[in-house]
């Protein structure tokens, strides 16, 4: 018997299972940081210990409302883009360019100084009017632009985050600290994956996230709903590949030794959700080991494909945002239930975060992303799939209508401080009726005014696009019951979205 095989042998043996330490065993087992990393994933349980342990917690699940998406695509648009460069075209902003703004508008606190002694900074871009619907779009995108008719831009978002980590907890998790569900772990939790040799919620980053992984993390929910990191390639989970020397059948013995260890254990304690979860997301990255680089492996992809999604654009952000945009498109086909696509490198300044310089920013940004977000949604509507998956376009928060820093020194540079009081997301897909916009924000494009939409009622009414009701989908923890939305939100936006 070779060296090899004995140490598998020993490592496959039940007393050496119970005896070795928890941290020994998944070293010796080659489970590693990617293995725990799927702690989200589930699936089949081993026939060891399926029967004596509780069901499958992403099993597939009947919504409880009428539906009429069944997946999700966040674009994310880290850094906060500015409303009235983009989807809000402001005349009179422009007209007042340079000068304080009207008193009759009152006064606002941004993070960098006030509203009233700042000056207005009127857009550099040019708005015309697209698609059927005439819908107004900034020259910043002409890829999206031509399918206006597919977009509900929502001008009247808002919330109270004044900081990028503030504005992303809530935009993300409902609750501006860490500590809370991500929307892609609630939506989880409720509804299930409808492929059980993938994970339900994966994330495609660029770069860093200024609020780290708890923005898409599980929060006080099971672990196993917390979002997976992907990336690109035969290697989409670092430390996934079954390692060298054990064969396939080696790694299914190992792990229905396991099963049989566990299996009283959780005969006995049928609330260990945690043990239950790391069981399952063992079995779920054996059959990772086949399914994630075949979904992940664009390079399948017809060169029309590929050419659609700017995959040979000489601009590698650009080309790196589109192959992001493309294997989420691959993730919801084969069932996937949340995808989160990022935009920008938080910790590296290469966001929409315009403070300096906001119009080359944005089209820095913009350069980067269109295309892929253009060919996202085209790809999706030729392939039936745009019907049932509802993609979202924004970023935490807007940016003000006035010149960061005050505008009338050497700090002044073109750019835009936060601005949570009013800003703009857009809606495709999903049962989206595109073509049109919902709400106002002022004539400056500072406040939402008409038909204001707060972050918690944008999630109840993504969660009643998924066909799920916000008020009743639920986590007791530390004593008593917690939602998404808190206690608050309404589902307003989501009639106005279909209508």
């Amino acid at each position: 018997m070779s060296t090899e095989r004995g140490a598998n042998e020993r490592m496959l043996d039940p007393k050496v299972l119970r005896d070795d330490s928890r941290r020994r065993f998944l070293r010796d087992a080659g489970l590693g940081l990617g293995w725990l990393a799927a702690l989200d994933l589930s699936g089949e349980l081993s026939p060891a210990f399926a029967e004596g342990a509780p069901s499958n917690p992403l099993a597939p699940k009947t919504p409880p409302l009428p539906a009429t998406a069944k997946s999700m695509i966040s674009l994310f648009m880290q850094g906060g883009p500015s409303q009235v460069d983009t989807y809000d075209p402001k005349p009179l902003l422009t007209k007042y360019n340079g000068q304080h703004p009207p008193e009759s508008f009152g006064n606002a606190q941004f993070q960098d100084g006030q509203f009233k002694t700042s000056l207005l900074l009127g857009t550099r871009r040019t708005f015309g009017k697209y698609g059927q619907s005439g819908l107004e779009i900034s020259d910043l995108f002409p890829h999206t632009a031509p399918l206006a008719d597919d977009l509900a831009v929502v001008r009247s978002c808002y919330h109270e985050g004044f900081t990028h980590s503030q504005a992303q907890f809530l935009i993300n998790n409902g609750w501006p600290r860490i500590g809370r569900p991500s929307l892609g772990a609630w939506v989880m939790y409720g509804l299930g994956t409808e492929n059980a040799n993938l994970p339900g919620f994966v994330v495609l980053l660029q770069g860093g996230v200024r609020t780290g992984s708890a923005v898409y993390g599980n929060g006080f929910l099971p672990a196993i709903y917390q979002g997976t990191t992907f990336r690109s390639g035969s290697n989409p989970i670092l430390n996934l590949k079954r390692p060298e020397g054990m064969s396939a059948q080696d790694q299914r013995q190992m792990l229905d030794s396991l099963g049989k260890i566990s299996e009283n254990y959780i005969e006995e304690r049928q609330q260990d959700a945690e043990l239950t979860a790391r069981l399952s997301s063992y079995e779920l990255a054996f059959r990772m080991q086949m399914s994630a680089p075949e979904a992940t492996d664009i390079s399948t992809e017809s060169d029309e494909t590929k050419k659609l999604y700017g995959l040979d654009d000489p601009n590698a952000k650009a080309a790196s945002f589109g192959g992001r945009c493309l294997l989420a498109r691959r993730l919801v086909e084969r069932g996937v239930r949340f995808v989160q696509v990022w935009s920008g490198d938080g910790m590296n300044a290469t966001d929409w975060d315009g403070h300096a310089q906001c119009d080359q920013n944005h089209l820095d940004r913009a350069k980067e992303t269109d295309k892929g977000v253009a060919a996202l949604l085209v790809d999706l509507k030729r392939r039936g799939l745009l019907d049932s998956t509802l993609v979202t376009w924004g970023g935490e928060f807007g940016r003000s209508p006035t010149s960061d820093g005050g505008g009338d020194g050497p700090s002044d540079k073109g750019g835009r401080d936060h601005n949570p009081y009013g800003f703009t997301t857009w809606y495709a897909g999903g049962g989206v009726k595109g073509g049109k916009t919902i709400g106002e924000t002022d004539e400056l494009g500072l406040r939402a005014t008409v038909d204001p939409v707060h972050l918690h009622d944008m999630h109840a009414s993504t969660l009643a696009m998924l066909g799920l009701d916000h008020t009743k989908l639920t986590y007791r923890y530390l004593g008593r019951d917690f939602r998404l939305t808190d206690v608050a939100g309404k589902t307003d936006l989501a009639a106005k979205l279909k209508a």
